[in-house]
């Protein structure tokens, strides 16, 4: 297990508000389990550039600096938001560790406290989420969905501001900031599923730290989460959708009539207009996972789902 001279877990972390309360939940954690943590704050791509997520290639813009500076020994792990990763494996680093997670679901901020459902057409909502902006139009309420960038204080000073009606932000990030009471509304996922991963955490070391991996294992990993959150992003792996495509997913784990635990897994695939929209549904054991996630990917293909992610491309 590498660490600094004095054994201390140099955790790296990126420097927004947001992002330092998520890895300072993480070293709490550990910090908790008898370890000493130093947060070593790093800047990637995506936090330099103002434009919004998809037009600055997606999926890793916030990932690949912190592999980066993980791969070359600056930091010994490292915190992302689930959703903000890749599907596909990094060489060098493995995903040691997924927390429990927190409320996955999107929230609704308004100027004056509206539901969703209270809206009124012409509304103007900001949102830097294709796949939020292709669910929000297929509600058919004639909302006006805008592009939007900024942190979470950005996004909610636009609304103060009275620039945008309305935006749509992650619960989880919320919550996280101590700033959920902001939210007018937690939004059903019947009405608007969340992206793969939402509202959980990433811890990643290298691939060669084992000690160190294991270590992070029996101290954060949560294994329904684990399971809940493979299922999603099987789903989004399999439809070679990046994390800005219009999909979105989500895994409750229950118990099932065996006293097994069972995922209830849902995604939809909406075309960006929303004039289009497949939304599937599958139950399977909670240990298989995987399979849940590919079926439901199949069934997705298979009703056309690949057309309308390339049509939103």
């Amino acid at each position: 297990m590498t660490t600094t001279a004095t054994g201390t877990l140099r955790l790296g972390t990126r420097r927004s508000a947001l992002a330092l309360a998520q890895s300072g939940l993480v070293a709490d954690s550990l910090r908790a389990a008898g370890h000493q943590v130093e947060l070593v704050e790093v800047i990637t791509d995506g936090d330099r550039s103002t434009a919004v997520v998809s037009e600055l290639g997606g999926t890793g813009v916030f990932v690949t600096e912190l592999r980066r500076q993980l791969l070359e020994g600056e930091v010994d792990l490292a915190v992302h938001s689930l959703k903000d990763l890749p599907t596909a494996a990094a060489d060098g680093i493995v995903l040691a560790a997924i927390p429990p997670r927190e409320d996955p679901r999107d929230a609704l901020i308004t100027s004056n406290r509206q539901m969703l459902a209270e809206l009124d057409p012409g509304t103007r909502v900001g949102t830097g989420s294709p796949r939020r902006t292709a669910q929000l139009r297929a509600l058919g309420l004639g909302l006006d969905v805008v592009p939007i960038r900024g942190n979470v204080d950005t996004r909610l000073g636009k609304v103060a501001s009275g620039e945008y009606d309305a935006v749509v932000l992650a619960a989880a990030g919320l919550r996280r900031l101590g700033r959920l009471d902001e939210a007018s509304e937690i939004i059903d996922p019947g009405q608007l599923l969340p992206a793969p991963g939402q509202g959980a955490l990433a811890v990643e070391c290298r691939a060669g730290d084992t000690d160190l991996a294991a270590l992070l294992a029996a101290a954060l990993d949560d294994a329904p989460t684990r399971g809940a959150v493979t299922a999603e992003r099987i789903v989004l792996a399999r439809l070679e959708a990046g994390c800005t495509a219009p999909v979105g997913a989500l895994a409750d784990v229950a118990m099932g009539d065996d006293g097994s635990d069972e995922i209830y897994l849902r995604a939809v695939v909406a075309e960006a207009a929303g004039t289009r929209a497949i939304k599937l549904s599958i139950t399977g054991p909670l240990h298989e996972a995987e399979g849940v996630g590919q079926r439901l990917a199949e069934d997705l293909l298979t009703a056309g789902a690949a057309d309308l992610i390339g049509e939103s491309a």
